[in-house]
């Protein structure tokens, strides 16, 4: 198969590419700047020039969308919040309009969404694919998000896979080592009142995810890409202790120290899902990584 991939150089696309180019698929990536690589086809793109360079959509049988600005790496000002959303539904809008004009389509498309669909904070309520977003503004960017991937499926008549993602545990990117600086440092504690549920996954299962909802044809509409065991914040920073060989004995940070800090962005740490892994475990998907202690010590020995 012939894959076109956005948000191929991040770090969900370096481990989905090296598992594609495993099995013998043909991989192609659209970047903002010229590359070269033996094994991966690198197209350009601009998408305020609203262009593609030619030949990355010809004979596409899946596209896979995992483009989009980092939604804790700033201060959420007007313009942030902007770029948030438009890095994630314009690049769907100008390939649907690339692939209208070459008179083809891929055979499927298959993206990035977030369990901030369900709102950023939810309680206790386990919650499956069926529950209705959440009103606040990370909601409805996933919405939007979601909606510009149906519009492409709809339009292609190709089905859409949307995998709402948890937290990625990752040692080198996402939001595990910012979570675990502080207990390396011996001085690691819960946030807020530690009660938060997070919902995670292992870097190593997402990309498997993404490769197994590409190439099974069973798989279509949105699943919940996280581990079957959330656990509370509070928890995950017990466990990231012991296997840091680091003690917990720093009181909890304030959740009025966290909102003064990271202002509106607080409501990612102070906030969080309990989200259900049953509807992908039932089509067939099993995880290397069910318990966060194998997890982290996985990445961390």
């Amino acid at each position: 198969m012939i894959f076109l991939i956005t948000g191929g150089t991040g770090l969900v696309g370096k481990k989905l590419t090296e598992i594609l180019l495993s099995e013998g698929h043909e991989v192609r990536v659209l970047t903002r700047s010229n590359r070269e690589d033996d094994a991966v086809r690198y197209f350009t793109w601009d998408l305020e020039q609203g262009e593609i360079e030619e030949g990355a959509l010809q004979n596409v049988d899946c596209l896979i969308h995992l483009a989009g600005a980092g939604i804790a790496d700033k201060r959420w000002t007007t313009r942030r919040k902007e770029i948030i959303l438009d890095s994630r539904v314009e690049p769907v809008r100008l390939l649907l309009k690339e692939f209208m004009k070459q008179g083809t389509y891929p055979g499927k498309i298959v993206s990035a969404s977030a369990i901030g669909y369900y709102g950023f904070d939810t309680g206790e309520r386990l919650l499956d694919e069926e529950v209705k977003p959440g009103s606040d503004y990370i909601s409805d960017v996933v919405v939007k998000w979601e909606k510009a991937v149906d519009t492409f499926a709809k339009t292609a008549q190709i089905p859409a896979v949307k995998l709402r993602i948890g937290i990625v545990l990752d040692k080198n990117g996402g939001a595990l080592p910012q979570l675990a600086l502080p207990v390396k440092l011996g001085i690691g504690s819960p946030i807020g009142n530690g009660k938060q549920w997070m919902s995670w996954i292992h870097v190593d299962d997402l990309a498997q995810m993404f490769y197994q909802v590409s190439v099974n044809d069973q798989y279509e509409g949105a699943y919940n890409a996280v581990a079957p065991n959330p656990e509370q914040n509070k928890a995950i920073v017990k466990v990231l202790g012991k296997v840091l060989n680091r003690p917990i004995w720093a009181p909890k940070v304030p959740k009025f120290a966290m909102k003064l800090l990271l202002q509106e962005r607080a409501q990612l740490v102070l906030g969080g899902n309990k989200v259900s892994s049953t509807k992908i475990e039932n089509e067939g998907f099993d995880f290397k990584f069910s318990e966060i202690k194998a997890a982290l010590e996985e990445i961390y020995r």
